[in-house]
């Protein structure tokens, strides 16, 4: 680092010295990452956009300001990146997408004043994460084609087969509209955010060779407050320090990611670019893609790569104000 430092130096006394005609190192090394992946534009899945290209999750935040206590922040969240995805199907977070005409069936919630009421288009064989038997978060995401909807639940059981559900929460989000659930509310998730845009997707990183949104994060300890477009939060901790839900998180322009290569590089570049949202509380840098019966798209020793990268490689951006 101290010889980066030294080398940016040197490059911004040229650059005064000739007008400004010598490009910065970070800015060439940016252009050689992105080089290295497609362009990105709006994520589109089952032919649905998701969300409008000025929402939060597609929104570039490679130059929004730094939070004034992003190095308060970081210093409180120890550990290494995690990718909590790969070959096993059951890790992961799978989505289940189906067409207009899915019949919909009834749910019941156990938090049912901050849930969108059924019914939802859920299939009697829907992919439930973690498996049928998982006794975790067992999210169960639909995303109805045509309509463009998304349903989203947590802690979801079949009941006779599929013929009705029960879930501790359920979402409902419009894939055309920016629209934020009521402040106060959970979701399927604790920040009360969708779920299914913040994965990372197995065709982004094996056929797009891009991925153009934000990403989803958990931490061990989070504050008692939410930044939107986080609308809820799952502490009791009043410590400044400790990430609100919906705090974005951005990887430091400078940190070289020259060394990656395959998956890992179009996260690692994705995280520059769209950066991560503090989503629920769980292990410290975790961040969630695509499980289920795609899983087999992933390449465990590619992704073990980005294991390497540490929490100080972050910063926090900022994007608004704290709420409780």
């Amino acid at each position: 680092m101290r010889g980066l430092l030294t080398s940016l130096l040197a490059v911004s006394m040229l650059c005064s010295c000739a007008g400004g005609s010598v490009p910065s190192l970070l800015n060439t090394q940016a252009a050689n990452e992105a080089s290295r992946v497609r362009p990105a534009g709006v994520p589109i899945v089952g032919g649905c956009q998701i969300f409008p290209a000025n929402n939060w999750w597609n929104t570039d935040i490679s130059q929004y300001p730094l939070d004034k206590l992003s190095s308060k922040y970081i210093a409180a969240l120890p550990g290494n990146l995690h990718p909590d995805f790969g070959h096993n199907p059951d890790y992961g977070i799978p989505f289940n997408i189906v067409p207009s005409t899915q019949k919909k069936v009834r749910v019941t919630f156990g938090y049912a004043s901050q849930s969108n009421k059924g019914p939802y288009p859920i299939p009697p064989n829907a992919e439930i994460e973690g498996g049928k038997h998982a006794t975790g978060d067992r999210h169960v995401l639909v995303l109805q084609q045509g309509v463009c909807k998304l349903y989203e639940m947590w802690r979801a059981f079949p009941i006779h087969s599929g013929k009705s559900w029960k879930a501790g929460s359920g979402a409902l989000f419009h894939l055309n509209s920016n629209k934020l659930r009521p402040n106060g509310w959970t979701s399927a998730d604790a920040a009360g955010l969708p779920i299914m845009p913040a994965l990372v997707k197995c065709d982004e990183v094996n056929k797009d060779k891009v991925i153009s949104h934000a990403l989803r994060v958990t931490f061990n300890e989070t504050q008692m407050g939410y930044i939107h477009p986080a609308t809820h939060y799952a502490s009791d901790s009043k410590d400044p320090s400790l990430p609100p839900m919906g705090l974005r998180l951005r990887m430091k322009a400078s940190y070289d990611i020259s060394n990656l290569t395959g998956q890992s590089l179009v996260v690692a570049v994705a995280m520059k670019k769209y950066g991560m949202f503090v989503a629920d509380n769980g292990s410290n840098w975790y961040f969630q893609g695509q499980g289920g019966k795609q899983a087999s798209c992933w390449n465990n020793n590619d992704l073990d790569q980005l294991k390497n990268i540490p929490g100080s490689a972050f910063e926090v951006v900022k994007t608004g104000r704290i709420r409780s």
